[in-house]
């Protein structure tokens, strides 16, 4: 049996620099609060560009990482905390390196057979025409290496496209669009190697994006999503496969698209997923009779499993 104390000293890292830093605060903060109800000697640290000096001082035992976006969740950050010698949790540095590149993610989906809309990449002199005449309309703008929505577009017409690469350029340099599947979405949390309910995601919003993933009362959640069970695993299955493929572990989330013929489209995968009053991970775990404070326990006992460095990454 494992005791708050085994855990030892926590350093919860929260907030960060990247564009994903308010949400990441709301995580962090009920990461904290919950491992403090547990017993837990957590500390909260907001992560600046000291944290690795702060981390040093501290003589900590391990770190749980609520940080979203670049910088903490895209393998950087899972590498120095391997240097230090620091147990974390979550996925190890290629999985989370992988995760955060869509278009890396999307090309490692193709090769491993596993479904994800045709897609481009978005060149500063790409011939937009020739896109949209290559995958259609409607379309996915997006940069490659953002978070929570942030930087997307949907381009419905031929007009929208030019502004639509504006506004995902302004945050990354690499920019890809991807065919636009129309039909149910879907959310399948993991946790420990085992796919927890799926949700089904509907929101009056052109898409999902970062004000309906946060602040919206209108999306609407539902779980059990209302499929049969047969077709629940065969999605589950989907996306444990996709995260395997990615070299992700410990927990996280991946989001697919469901096609007019039943045919599942992966969209992407998030090793640091969201911990706020509108998450979906702890919503999916709720629903498997997880309430938060033992999830997020379950989340930090990944980091006491050695992974392929002796510093975590379990």
């Amino acid at each position: 049996m494992i005791q708050a104390r085994d855990f030892g000293k926590v350093a919860v890292l929260m907030g960060g620099l990247s564009a994903e830093r308010e949400v990441s605060l709301k995580s962090g903060q009920a990461v904290y609060n919950a491992l403090l109800r547990k017993g837990v000697d957590a500390h909260a640290i907001d992560a600046g560009r000291d944290v690795f000096q702060v981390l040093a001082a501290g003589n900590f035992d391990r770190v749980f990482i609520a940080l979203h976006g670049r910088g903490g969740e895209d393998g950087t950050l899972q590498g120095a905390l391997e240097t230090l010698g620091l147990p974390y949790t979550g996925s190890g540095v290629l999985g989370s390196a992988l995760s955060m590149d869509k278009l890396r993610a999307k090309l490692i989906w193709v090769g491993a057979g596993l479904p994800t809309p045709p897609f481009a990449v978005l060149k500063p002199n790409a011939k937009l025409d020739k896109v949209m005449e290559k995958l259609g309309l409607p379309l996915m703008v997006k940069p490659a290496h953002e978070g929570s929505s942030i930087g997307i577009s949907k381009v419905s017409e031929a007009g929208q496209m030019a502004a639509a690469w504006a506004a995902a350029a302004a945050y990354d340099s690499c920019v890809i669009v991807e065919r636009c599947i129309e039909g149910a979405e879907y959310t399948a949390a993991l946790l420990g190697g085992q796919a927890l309910p799926l949700i089904r995601l509907e929101t009056p919003n052109v898409f999902y994006d970062y004000e309906a993933k946060y602040s919206a009362d209108s999306t609407r959640y539902f779980c059990p999503a209302g499929l049969d069970p047969a077709q629940e695993q065969t999605f589950q299955n989907l996306a444990l496969r996709a995260f395997d493929t990615l070299g992700c572990s410990g927990w996280g989330r991946v989001d697919f698209m469901c096609d007019a013929q039943g045919q599942p489209w992966l969209i992407e995968s998030n090793t640091v997923p969201g911990m706020t009053d509108h998450s979906l991970v702890p919503m999916a775990a709720r629903h498997a009779g997880i309430e938060f404070d033992e999830l997020v326990w379950r989340i930090l006992e990944g980091s006491l499993t050695p992974g392929p460095a002796a510093a975590g990454g379990a």
